[in-house]
C-alpha cells in the first residue's frame, strides 16, 4: 500500500503531463483615436465594448458622463465633442473596467449585469459573487 504523499506526488505528475486549458489573460484593447476638428473619434469603440462584454450604450453613457461632454455612436465608433488624448480615454476605459467589469472578489472579467428589484448588480460567473454597481 502506498502512502498518501506518494499518491499525491503521482497525481501531480499526471496533472503536469496533461495540457490544462487556461483562459488567456484578460486584456483591454488599447484605444485608437482620430481627430476631426473639435471632435475626437474613438475608432475601436465597438471592439472595446465587445471585449468587455458590455453594451455599447452603457459604455457610451459612462464615457460621456465621466468626460463631461456630448457624444454619439456612429457605425461602431464613438464620436465625442472636444479634444481628448488617447491616454485620457484609456484611463476612462480602465476606470470603467474596475467599476463595471471586474469581480470585486476574484478579479475575474467574466461578469454580467443582473437587476434585482431596482438595483443593478454585477454577478460573477466564475465565483458567483454579487455586488451592487452605481447607475450611470
Amino acid at each position: 500500500m502506498r502512502s498518501y504523499e506518494e499518491l499525491l506526488e503521482r497525481a501531480f505528475e499526471k496533472l503536469a503531463d496533461k495540457e490544462v486549458s487556461r483562459r488567456g489573460r484578460f486584456e483591454i484593447p488599447r484605444v485608437s483615436i482620430q481627430r476631426e476638428g473639435a471632435r475626437t473619434i474613438l475608432k475601436n469603440f465597438s471592439q472595446i465594448a465587445k471585449t468587455l462584454n458590455r453594451s455599447e450604450e452603457h459604455l457610451h453613457k459612462f464615457l460621456v458622463k465621466s468626460l463631461g461632454t456630448a457624444g454619439f455612436i456612429d457605425n461602431g465608433r464613438l464620436v465625442l465633442q472636444g479634444k481628448f488624448t488617447e491616454s485620457e480615454l484609456q484611463k476612462e476605459i480602465d476606470d470603467y473596467v474596475k467599476l463595471y467589469v471586474l469581480c470585486k472578489e476574484c478579479n475575474s472579467p467574466d461578469t454580467e449585469f443582473v437587476k434585482e428589484e431596482r438595483v443593478l448588480m454585477l454577478r460573477c460567473l466564475a465565483c458567483g459573487a454579487k455586488h451592487p454597481v452605481r447607475n450611470i
